[in-house]
């Protein structure tokens, strides 16, 4: 029989599986591949060849990317380089990779300052109830304990005014305490004009204007726009208007300073002006005519200031001050016994007729 050992005793002939001309093809491609791999250079900057360089292999060349990391704006949004060049906004920024803009840092800081604000103003509010309950005492004008008179006012920039104006009510407080100072002086003035000329009208005029104009003053304007910046009332500040303005003509005319009007103004210093000591008198005098013209230009200050603040925020009409007149007028116990006092009297005179 064919393919069979003719002796049934010898040693079987056995056939070699790697004389097989497609299992040498295999082994010789292995071969080749794996000295392929031992010749690769990773880290070789200029080639990366694989292979030995011989027969049909090609070099194999890795290069780096060429593609840009991805660009962020501050609002997130990604920019991307097209094909001409210019840079594109698109997609958001990845998640973890968050920037606050400069907008946004502007509006929490105005949220803080906001904050702060309101929280100053509860603290007034609250102590301002505390006071109401706990029957603060006045402390206007500083009277000294052993002084028999008491004070007629509670005064407290700090507690009684919202913190946005407090900066202007003690500006006008100051202008205030400026303006008894200059009358004080005006005495003084007064004084000097009596011995140096011996005319007592001046002086005597002068000692009048100080004890009426000066707590006058403080009724007047100055306390009605304490109340007014301290209840945001109308009315108060339509009084303050009013009688505020007759003050800068009223220290404008004291600039001046006609002969005999009372006040050491600009003609009465130069009236005084001669040799001697009058220079010295003439000098004094117009130093308080610049102290009265002082006055004068921050009353004009303060009177456009107070008003351009509340112009501004439409806070002052003349339906809401006349409301707040009418309330306030008819919650007085005294006028509200007056009317009707006078109600009952129309009626029974209107009986008594028929």
């Amino acid at each position: 029989m064919a393919g069979l050992n003719d002796n049934p005793f010898g040693e079987p002939e056995i056939d070699n599986p790697f004389a097989d001309p497609s299992i040498q093809q295999i082994t010789r491609n292995t071969t080749s591949l794996q000295q392929t791999l031992d010749d690769y250079r990773p880290f070789d900057n200029d080639r990366n060849v694989l292979g030995n360089g011989s027969g049909a292999s090609q070099p194999a060349t890795l290069h780096p990317s060429t593609q840009s990391p991805p660009v962020y704006n501050q609002s997130g949004a990604q920019f991307q380089t097209n094909s001409n060049g210019a840079m594109a906004a698109s997609g958001s920024k990845p998640d973890g990779m968050t920037q606050i803009s400069t907008a946004e840092l502007e509006n929490l800081r105005r949220a803080q300052e906001e904050l702060e604000r309101k929280t100053r103003e509860l603290e007034r509010r609250e102590a301002n109830m505390m006071r109401s309950t706990n029957g603060q005492p006045n402390n206007w004008p500083p009277l000294p304990a052993f002084c028999p008179m008491q004070p007629c006012f509670y005064h407290d920039i700090s507690l009684d005014i919202p913190s946005e104006f407090q900066k202007t009510v003690t500006r006008l407080y100051k202008l205030w305490m400026f303006y008894a100072l200059v009358m004080v002086v005006n005495i003084l003035g007064g004084l000097v004009i009596l011995i140096h000329s011996g005319e007592f009208r001046t002086f005597g005029l002068s000692i009048f204007y100080a004890v009426l104009f000066t707590p006058a003053s403080f009724l007047c304007w100055y306390r009605p726009a304490y109340k007014a910046f301290k209840t945001d009332s109308s009315f108060n500040f339509m009084m303050f208007f009013f009688i505020f303005s007759f003050q800068a003509l009223v220290t404008t005319i004291q600039t001046i300073g006609f002969p005999g009007s009372g006040t050491c103004g600009v003609i009465m210093a130069i009236s005084q002006f001669s040799s001697g000591w009058g220079v010295v008198v003439g000098l004094f005098l117009m130093c308080i005519a610049l102290a009265y013209g002082t006055c004068a230009a921050g009353n004009i200050f303060m009177l456009t200031k107070i008003h351009q603040i509340y112009r501004s925020g439409d806070k002052i009409t003349m339906g809401k001050a006349r409301e707040e007149f009418q309330s306030q007028f008819m919650s007085n116990s005294i006028v509200r016994d007056a009317a009707a006092g006078a109600a009952r009297a129309s009626v029974s005179s209107t009986l008594n007729r028929y």
